[in-house]
């Protein structure tokens, strides 16, 4: 294998919206910055923006204020957030949104060439080329080295401080070792850890983006990271089959929760994210089902504007009304819930960070999906994380010295050499069965026990060992035993964090069956770090001033 020693002043692990925000931002702050973006696909179509969204979630409407942000994300989270970490991303949304407008995405405006809002917290855009955009202003920077097409999987440490990583090529035979000062990593969360609502060839249709695999959390609790928050798993309430947004249709038309009986039923409930999921499902659970988005009687104008709105970001469902005829003004839209996923950007999960975006790592920072604490942030949030972690580097990095630390490519070789009767699929899908059955996956509604919990983490421990013995026979295979692996990690993290909260405190997210209401002595952070290979948890005290 070729082996590539690069050194920089910055490492950028992942090139979506915060890495590339990152960048941009960090360039201007000081453009003699060097800055490596190391990226596993291509920075052009990767990470969550890939295919393209219809509207920006996060923004601060006229007659409302950062701190009214912040106290609505921390409400919807049922009070498990960090205040200033909220507060301090709240307050760059609408700058933000600004600089991306600038770029060149088109946001919707009226008459008075005021944003055209939904609520009081998003703004509608043409955003099928976000990407494409964030993509071409970063290949403009003379200081900034992109490549693509290679998977980090850890970090070089020296004396408890991040001093690189390292990865292979996706691609071609070549193995990487990035020397650099500061470390930011702006990864996406993990998905693929529960068996998913489609199987065999549409495994892939999912909510979250199927290649997000835990990899920036993996690298952290290797390396004695703290983290927060995994058991706020995030479910997706969703069109059904095509797994569609529902927001577009909740807001744009004001498509209201109905069930079979032709009953409104969310109010009962109450209106959290996590309580609109968890009435879908108790609805069903009660014989109500199916449910549905009432969109029968909606005008003309409003369907067409929801065909085109969908074909921006979710085509599935456009092409669903399209082909079977079944448009949205005479049939009602049927929805249903996701499998779970660890996602920073709409819940806690994540590094435990410090308002700069610093990990516990020293010299290593954290945005976007990578970084906890902070729900609710969406594409704005993201790059708001971002520009504040840039911000926080340019004041550091020249006190920082470069340390050059190689990394042992033997852990990649092995996997060439190793013999076994498994695939990567097999170990992948049994552990999407486990933690389906054992830790409160779609098939059991969300729910789970400890007994189930304590099969669960069996499993996953026999799994990877078993990982361990995989056979790589050229590099997508040696990328596929990584992500797979990756999950595992975050797969034992988040049945450590299950098990630690013991109360249910986000209902549609998950249902403790052991303490199957919420209690107040919970109202703290689950924390863990892992030491000598297992997890150890750590209660932390709410920190939120809103005065």
């Amino acid at each position: 294998m070729e082996k590539n020693y690069l050194k920089t002043d910055v490492l950028i692990i992942g090139g979506g919206a915060a890495g590339l925000f990152a960048a941009i931002r960090l360039s201007e702050l000081n453009p003699k910055i060097k800055i490596i973006i190391a990226e596993k696909a291509d920075i052009r179509r990767s990470g969550c923006l890939a295919a393209g969204v219809n509207a920006l979630n996060a923004y601060i409407g006229e007659g409302h204020t950062p701190k009214d942000y912040a106290n609505y994300a921390i409400n919807d989270a049922h009070g498990i957030a960090r205040y200033d970490l909220l507060l301090s991303m709240s307050e760059k949304l609408n700058h933000v949104t600004k600089i991306i407008e600038n770029l060149g995405l088109v946001i919707f405006k009226d008459e008075n060439g005021k944003y055209i809002t939904r609520g009081w917290r998003n703004v509608k855009i043409n955003g099928e080329n976000i990407k494409i955009i964030l993509a071409e202003a970063v290949k403009k920077l003379e200081n900034v080295k992109i490549i693509n097409h290679v998977n980090i999987s850890n970090f070089l440490v020296d004396a408890q401080k991040v001093v690189g990583a390292y990865g292979f090529s996706t691609q071609n035979e070549i193995y990487y070792n990035f020397s650099a000062k500061i470390t930011l990593i702006a990864t996406g969360g993990a998905s693929g850890i529960y068996l998913p609502n489609h199987s065999g060839g549409s495994r892939h249709q999912i909510w979250y983006s199927p290649f997000n695999t835990g990899a920036g959390y993996a690298m952290g609790i290797k390396n004695g990271a703290e983290m927060t928050t995994f058991e706020m798993r995030f479910i997706a309430l969703r069109c059904k089959d095509t797994l569609a947004p529902t927001g577009t249709l909740a807001q744009g038309v004001g498509a209201e929760q109905i069930n079979s009986n032709g009953e409104f039923f969310q109010k009962k409930y109450g209106n959290t994210t996590s309580e609109r999921i968890f009435a879908v499902n108790a609805e069903n659970l009660a014989g109500r089902g199916p449910c549905y988005l009432k969109t029968i009687g909606i005008s003309e104008n409003q369907e067409k504007d929801l065909i085109n709105a969908y074909f921006n970001m979710s085509p599935s469902q456009s092409l669903k009304w399209l082909e079977s005829g079944e448009n949205p003004s005479k049939f009602n839209v049927e929805i249903g819930g996701s499998e779970p996923y660890i996602v920073g950007g709409h819940t806690a999960s994540g590094y435990w960070i410090d308002n700069q975006r610093r990990t516990t790592l020293k010299n290593l920072y954290a945005a976007g999906d990578a970084a906890g604490g902070c729900p609710q942030k969406y594409v704005t949030g993201a790059f708001a994380e971002a520009e504040i972690a840039a911000e926080s580097i340019a004041e550091e990095i020249n006190n920082i010295s470069i340390v050059e630390k190689f990394a042992d490519f033997e852990e990649y070789d092995q996997y060439f050499k190793n013999e076994s009767e498994f695939s990567i699929d097999d170990i992948e899908i049994a552990m999407q069965t486990a933690m389906d059955e054992y830790a409160g996956g779609i098939s059991q509604n969300y729910r789970f026990n400890e007994n189930q919990l304590n099969l669960a983490k069996n499993h996953i421990k026999w799994l990877e060992k078993l990982s361990e013995r995989l056979h790589a026979a050229e590099m997508y295979d040696l990328l596929k035993i990584y992500e797979l692996r990756e999950r595992l990690m975050v797969a034992k993290v988040l049945i450590e964090h299950l098990r630690a909260r013991k109360e249910t405190r986000w209902k549609g997210f998950y249902q403790n069956l052991d303490y199957p209401e919420r209690d107040e002595k919970f109202n703290l952070f689950v924390n863990s770090v892992m030491i000598d290979g297992e997890i150890k948890i750590i209660y932390r005290k709410m920190q939120n001033d809103k005065n």
